[in-house]
């Protein structure tokens, strides 16, 4: 592993250790799981693979329905949660490792469903990522993705906020490059779906871990863009509260 690889890392564990539990109590964190377990056609024979699986939300949605469910991340006290949430909702069809998603440790074709959600714009090399998620995958079977995917007018401020706020964030792609990503990919059948995470910037601010000092940056930077969506987040003013919205894309395609 590379010294720049190893200390985004780094970064990452910092950043996911110390949000484990307030990323897990924001309200928009839940939002939209039944579309992405929706467009994943999910039955009871699959054995599905969630790569930088968090808290657990997703996989544990999809153990409802699924045969199996295997959750990766690269961070314990995130696992951690995960297990809690499992035995929160009493299922017994999911497993756990702490891992990296580049290179997943796994065979090729061992998973029906290869799933992701809000993972991509932390990779160093997003088509690496998507390259390993597919590798993983059986043959007809399905990706799914879902990740913030901005306007390309707006990609660059979007980063650069992100960055400032959560300073594990490596770039976001803009809604014509998972496009193009995604087209070039070999995938069969790819649909998108669309949807906002709504959020409050101090609920946010609260839940993140960014670096003493740019706090105040980000509250300027959300102040300066109501009324101009800069950032492509419909920033705006709500009585004395700043909200915003997450532009999310999902995309699911099939292997060929």
């Amino acid at each position: 592993m590379t010294q720049a690889k190893q200390s985004h890392h780094d970064t990452i564990v910092d950043q996911f250790s110390r949000q484990a539990i307030p990323f897990t109590q924001l309200p928009g964190h839940l939002d939209a799981i039944e579309m992405l377990v929706a467009m994943s056609n999910v039955t009871n024979k699959d054995h599905v693979l969630d790569v930088a699986c968090g808290p657990g939300l997703v996989a544990c949605e999809f153990a409802k329905t699924a045969q199996h469910v295997t959750g990766i991340d690269l961070t314990q006290a995130m696992i951690d949660q995960a297990r809690l949430h499992q035995q929160e909702l009493g299922l017994t069809n999911l497993s756990w490792q702490v891992g990296t998603a580049q290179p997943l440790p796994y065979a090729d074709h061992s998973f029906s469903i290869v799933v992701t959600r809000y993972s991509f714009h932390h990779f160093l090399d997003s088509q690496a990522a998507l390259d390993e998620m597919i590798r993983v995958c059986q043959p007809g079977g399905r990706i799914v993705i879902a990740d913030a995917a901005p306007p390309k007018e707006n990609v660059e401020a979007y980063n650069r906020l992100e960055k400032l706020r959560d300073p594990s964030h490596s770039r976001a792609l803009a809604l014509e490059e998972w496009q193009q990503s995604l087209g070039q990919s070999g995938l069969k059948d790819l649909k998108r779906g669309h949807y906002t995470v709504e959020m409050e910037l101090e609920k946010q601010l609260q839940a993140s871990f960014p670096n003493p000092g740019d706090e105040e940056k980000i509250r300027a930077l959300f102040r300066d863009d109501i009324g101009e969506n800069q950032l492509g987040m419909n920033t705006r003013q709500v009585g004395n509260e700043i909200h915003f919205s997450y532009p999310i894309a999902i995309f699911a395609g099939c292997k060929a």
